[in-house]
């Protein structure tokens, strides 16, 4: 079984936010009908690390129809109307305003078919000031006050990856699935707005509430923790693992099986983790002095023992061959243009339904195909 298997979902998507939540649904079985400009998404330029193939567009546009229209071509309107009337999803992130000058408004469209389910995704959002200003993965980054937070005492940095377009696309794919069961039961489709600033402004909940509403100021700490300690990077004998001690239990664990002191696990400095945060310094040479003339393998042994929380500093060569994807044997090829590459498994699980693993699509690859047969449904129809 496919969960999703008979749900239609047309797509004008480029970038990143629009086609993460489209390949999750065609993840789970839906129909994606990705539709391209002539010059094709722009991702698929992004790079050409992946034998010839952008990295991003590699990642995100599995098991899709890639359908070329040039939209201010009346024809290619008319057959994109004939397909939306078939679909059940109708996805967008385009430039704000973009759409309703293409003549598909969420609003008539929905008149029109009132059980379609349509989703934008824009920068800002449909209303107010910020509406029609450019937005991209960094500049929200920005706005929302994570780079703030993110980075060294002295640099204030971006995370690695593009956690606004993935945030954003995410509250897509969730919002459709929650539109799907509701129109179930309803027998009426809807609209759904993401804007990537609510959608990464969701996950600053900490340090809002910390910094924002509480008023303490909220230090880059680089890859340690802001506000539990100790909790962060360490370095051994051969190289840098991460430790991270989240209570009092584990603080006398550690104390006893890697320190190897008891009476630190009650001295005053280091009670409690506000203590040992005002004291980090202290603790930090403390604990380094310790682990320095000790292997990785060693200290991680000892930690799993206690079992307190540790990791290595994985390169993304370590994490491709990361033992515990081979144990669970996650690792999977798909089909491209440039012949078949690793893919990782979907993250959701179940014995009862199964995963689509489908090629990633040429530009235009399925134009001619599509067009045959919707124009055929709308001669039927007419």
């Amino acid at each position: 079984m496919q969960p999703l298997q008979g749900i239609t979902v047309v797509s004008i998507e480029q970038a990143v936010a629009a086609p993460f939540a489209s390949r999750h649904l065609a993840d789970l079985g839906a129909r994606v009908i990705k539709i391209e400009r002539p010059e094709g998404d722009f991702a698929r330029g992004y790079d050409d690390t992946v034998h010839g193939m952008s990295s991003f567009f590699t990642w995100l546009n599995r098991s899709k129809e890639s359908v070329v229209l040039d939209l201010k071509d009346k024809e290619n309107k008319e057959l994109l109307d004939s397909i939306l009337s078939q679909a059940d999803v109708f996805l967008h992130n385009l430039a704000p305003g973009a759409i309703d000058r293409l003549g598909f408004s969420s609003k008539p469209l929905r008149e029109q078919y009132p059980n379609l389910i349509t989703c934008s995704i824009s920068g800002y959002g449909e209303t107010g000031s910020y509406t029609n200003k450019k937005a991209y993965d960094l500049l929200i980054q920005c706005e929302t006050g994570a780079v703030s937070v993110t980075g060294t005492e002295d640099t204030p940095s971006k995370t690695g990856i593009s956690i606004a377009d993935i945030a954003a696309g995410m509250y897509a794919f969730s919002g459709i699935l929650s539109a799907v069961i509701a129109r179930g039961q309803t027998g009426k489709g809807t609209h759904l707005e993401i804007s990537m600033l609510e959608a990464l402004g969701e996950w600053m909940g900490f340090p809002m509430y910390y910094e924002g509403i509480g008023g303490k100021k909220l230090n880059r700490t680089g890859a340690a923790h802001a506000s539990i300690y100790p909790y962060g990077p360490f370095k051994t004998s051969d190289k840098t693992i991460f430790i991270g001690v989240q209570n009092n239990r584990e603080w006398a664990m550690f104390c006893e099986e890697i320190l190897e002191d008891k009476t630190l696990a009650t001295d005053d400095r280091f009670v409690d983790n506000a203590s040992r945060l005002t004291n980090k310094d202290l603790l930090g040479t403390m604990i380094q002095e310790k682990l320095q003339n000790l292997l990785s393998t060693d200290v991680i042994e000892r930690l799993d023992t206690a079992k307190i929380a540790n990791a290595n500093l994985n390169d993304m060569t370590a994490f491709r061959h990361h033992p515990q994807l081979a144990e669970r044997s996650r690792w999977t090829k798909v089909d491209s243009p440039v012949g078949f590459v690793d893919a990782l498994l979907p993250p959701i699980n179940s014995e009862d339904f199964d995963i689509v693993m489908q090629p990633i699509p040429d530009i235009g690859e399925h134009t001619e195909r599509v067009r045959e047969e919707f124009q055929q449904k709308r001669s039927e129809r007419s």
